[in-house]
């Protein structure tokens, strides 16, 4: 490709030609200056999501920490429940078998006796009143 031969400018135009550079030089700067304002807010916004992205890591680690402590503690509350429940079954199981006792001294003797019933919550343990959340076994939970 040849070189365009440089444009011959009348009279007229060489005198405009120094406010043409003027302007050209005016524009020029004035982009440059939008260019560095455009860099400085997008440097700004880069810092921003920055400082974000750490508070938000943080925050997560805190609420992690606050899962694992919480799992902790329910894993607490769910093995202290069971054990409770396998108490209540076990004195269950004893009222019934000195009921039976109570029953058969009362025929034996012949005195009467007050044998009280058990309460249907404690036959029924599985049918407590409040609610109760299914024991939940995983790999993972005992290590």
């Amino acid at each position: 490709m040849s070189p365009k031969p440089a444009r011959q400018f009348s009279s007229s135009e060489e005198d405009s030609r120094p406010g043409i550079d003027e302007r050209k030089r005016k524009r020029m700067e004035s982009n440059r200056e939008s260019a560095r304002r455009s860099r400085m807010r997008k440097q700004q916004r880069l810092d921003d999501l920055l400082h974000e992205v750490a508070r938000l890591k943080n925050e997560n680690s805190q609420i992690e920490m606050q899962i694992s402590m919480f799992t902790q503690q329910y894993l607490k509350v769910e093995s202290n429940n069971s054990i409770l429940r396998t108490q209540v079954m076990e004195l269950t199981d004893r009222l019934r078998y000195l009921n039976s006792v109570l029953r058969f001294i009362e025929q034996l003797s012949g005195m009467s006796m007050e044998i009280q019933e058990i309460p249907d919550p404690l036959l029924k343990p599985w049918q407590l009143p409040c609610q109760t959340h299914p024991i939940i076994a995983s790999a993972n939970m005992l290590q």
